[in-house]
């Protein structure tokens, strides 16, 4: 198949690594608009994500068969709707609907969705500008610690938990009246604190059947032991100790199937895959969060131990026969440790050199923000790479992703050393 994928970051990476690595050259892979990693297992092609003009114009030249959205944006502002026009329609088009997507793009969306089809989650409330003080009576005897989320998209950085009820409050305002988040905390939900362990699981769906891809436990805070500020992820590992059979049966039961059956019920079109955020309350699921894509840095262990080429997946999603396939998952332990520049989550520079890149043996290096500049690798954005490594344990893994990135430099280069510390 001809396929456009669409993204940047790591992620995308290692989407792309999986297609032209499972089966070489069954698939001829394109990327709008890459990175210099997707550039070793594809073409790249300088169109915006966004730019829906110009990537249908680009399938219809280049007779692309599927097209599969890496990051959210694209879905939130309608790619899948775009490709349901009478020219572009026959593409296979791996995304939800712009109304689908809402599970990442409204968190409010989200827990209605999980409230009417009784999935577990963690109660709430919602408020406006007009419900103002309304909102600061209700925090004002809220149980500690109170957890504020921005309801729409704010690059991973819309969700504050506050310890006290003047830090909650005062966050309140930042988010609804002083527009912390710009469009994004137009709206807030205040939700109950729920207390666990965290851990993602990933399906592929066609809105009525699914399939289960391997989970992935990933680590948010810049710092060691999980303290400092959340970042896009410092790193993931698969698979994740505490999910065993019976949890997991308990995940399909309790959210996987009742978020199936859910779309089919609204008649949602979704065709993609779903990023479910959980949390382990005792021995019980609770869903976080959804997201309408794959996570990232989770892609970057998921697609290592996935054997299956995802593109095939992805087509039997579209031809409804995900009841014949059997996903085959590597047994050992993947690992992966992301690089970052100096200053991130905060204020970093770019533009500086890369080395060591060639020299590696031992992990597979997933590009994130990079670029190449005169034939030279260099820093392009906060999170900048990862080494993803396999290992008989989490330990043996981990250790080899740090061997590998204590090869490469760049300038203000920092990683976590603890990913995978609460199993170690």
């Amino acid at each position: 198949m001809k396929i456009l994928l669409l993204g940047s970051g790591g992620r995308e990476h290692a989407l792309a690594w999986n297609i032209t690595e499972r089966e070489k050259g069954k698939h001829e892979l394109f990327i709008a608009p890459g990175n210099p990693g997707t550039a070793q297992c594809g073409t790249n092609v300088p169109i915006s994500i966004t730019d829906f003009e110009a990537l249908g114009k680009f399938c219809l030249d280049n007779n692309i068969e599927m097209v599969i959205a890496g990051p959210e944006e694209p879905l939130v502002k309608g790619a899948w709707d775009h490709f349901q026009k009478d020219e572009l329609k026959h593409i296979y088009f791996i995304g939800p609907s712009q109304f689908g997507a809402q599970l990442e793009g409204s968190k409010s969306f989200a827990k209605a969705f999980m409230q009417r089809h009784d999935i577990p989650t963690a109660s709430y409330r919602e408020f406006t500008e007009d419900q103002f003080e309304e909102g600061i009576a209700y925090l004002k005897q809220h149980p500690l610690p109170i957890v504020l989320k921005a309801d729409g998209l704010a690059a991973g950085k819309g969700v504050v938990i506050c310890e006290s009820h003047d830090d909650a409050i005062a966050e309140f305002e930042n988010m609804l009246m002083k527009a912390k988040f710009g469009e994004a905390s137009k709206k807030v939900v205040v939700e109950q604190f729920l207390s666990g362990i965290e851990m993602s699981v990933f399906i592929l769906t066609n809105g009525k059947e699914y399939i289960l891809l391997p989970e992935a436990k990933d680590y948010k805070r810049v710092g060691e032991k999980d303290t400092g500020l959340n970042t896009g992820g410092m790193g993931a590992v698969s698979p994740v100790p505490f999910a065993n059979e019976a949890f997991m049966q308990k995940v399909k039961t309790k959210i996987i199937e009742p978020t199936v059956k859910g779309l089919q019920k609204e008649d949602i079109n979704y065709t993609g895959f779903i990023f479910i955020g959980l949390i382990k309350v005792d021995e019980e699921p609770y869903v976080i969060e959804y997201n309408c894509r794959m996570g990232d840095p989770e892609t970057e262990v998921v697609m290592p131990r996935l054997k299956n080429n995802i593109a095939d997946l992805c087509a039997a999603a579209v031809e409804q026969r995900l009841k014949e396939v059997k996903v085959e998952t590597d047994e050992r332990c993947a690992v992966t440790v992301v690089a970052v520049s100096g200053g991130y989550p905060g204020s970093f520079e770019k533009g500086y050199k890369i080395e060591g890149l060639d020299a590696v043996k031992d992990s597979i290096i997933f590009h994130a923000g990079t670029k190449a500049n005169d034939g030279q690798i260099v820093t392009n954005g906060g999170r900048v790479l990862c080494a993803t490594s396999f290992g008989n344990t989490i330990q043996e893994a981990v250790d080899k992703s740090k061997l590998t990135l204590s090869g490469i430099k760049f300038d203000d280069m920092y990683y976590r050393k603890d990913i995978g510390y609460e199993f170690l």
